[in-house]
Parts: structure tokens; C-alpha cells; sequence
């Protein structure tokens, strides 16, 4: 058997603002209710459940993407004037990293999740 992730819930200030502005920054279909959460549903089956917590752990979520759906992102990123770093500890602001021969950026969500895309998985090509 194949394991694989299914689901993980992410905690938030506002579960159906952050659901919602996942979906949007990423391209995807609007959330969906499910019980407690807000849904956000990935191309490989995997879904984000947004449940409203009132202390709100930071956690980081990163998403493989292809070239094209990067420069479609990080539009959106832009066209919201969001902040955005080349490195998880916020030290290269408005700059991308080129990290194993790819691209990835940082931003974070309404709740302040660390979010990330990358075109190539970490491990996979040169370090430029």
C-alpha cells in the first residue's frame, strides 16, 4: 500500500479568510465546508482543513508548482503588494532564491503561516 497525506488541519485567526486566500493566491477552487473547516483541495487529492483556533500556532507550508504556475503566483503576490522573501527567515525581502536550479518564494498568510512555492523539490538539482 501507498502511503500518502490525505489531509492536515490548519489552525487560523479567521479559517474561512485564510482558506480563502490560499485559493485564491495559489489559483484553486474556492473552499468547501466540511464539519469544523474550510476545505482547500490540492491537485494530488491532499486538502488543508482551516479550522478557527484561538491561539494560532505558525506553522509552514510549501507547494510544489510548475514553472508557469510560479510566475501565475507570485503575479498574485505581487498584484496584492504582499511582502515576499528568497529565504524562510525573512532576511531576503522582494527577492526570489534560484535553490536547486529552480525558483521559491515566501509569504505569509492572513494568520501568519509561512507559505512557500518551488519549482524544483529541495535535493533535486545544483545550488545556485
Amino acid at each position: 500500500m501507498a502511503i500518502e497525506l490525505n489531509h492536515t488541519i490548519v489552525p487560523a485567526r479567521d479559517a474561512l479568510a485564510s482558506a480563502e486566500f490560499l485559493a485564491e493566491i495559489l489559483g484553486l477552487d474556492p473552499p468547501t465546508r466540511f464539519g469544523p473547516f474550510w476545505t482547500v483541495s490540492l491537485s494530488n487529492g491532499v486538502t488543508l482543513d482551516y479550522q478557527d483556533w484561538p491561539d494560532v500556532p505558525i506553522c509552514h507550508y510549501a507547494f510544489l508548482v510548475s514553472e508557469a504556475e510560479f510566475d501565475q503566483i507570485f503575479a498574485r503576490i505581487r498584484e496584492r503588494g504582499l511582502d515576499y522573501w528568497a529565504d524562510p527567515v525573512h532576511e531576503k525581502r522582494f527577492e526570489i532564491n534560484h535553490n536547486d536550479g529552480g525558483r521559491g518564494v515566501y509569504w505569509n498568510d492572513p494568520s501568519g503561516h509561512y507559505l512557500e512555492i518551488i519549482t524544483r523539490p529541495y535535493g533535486s538539482g545544483s545550488n545556485n
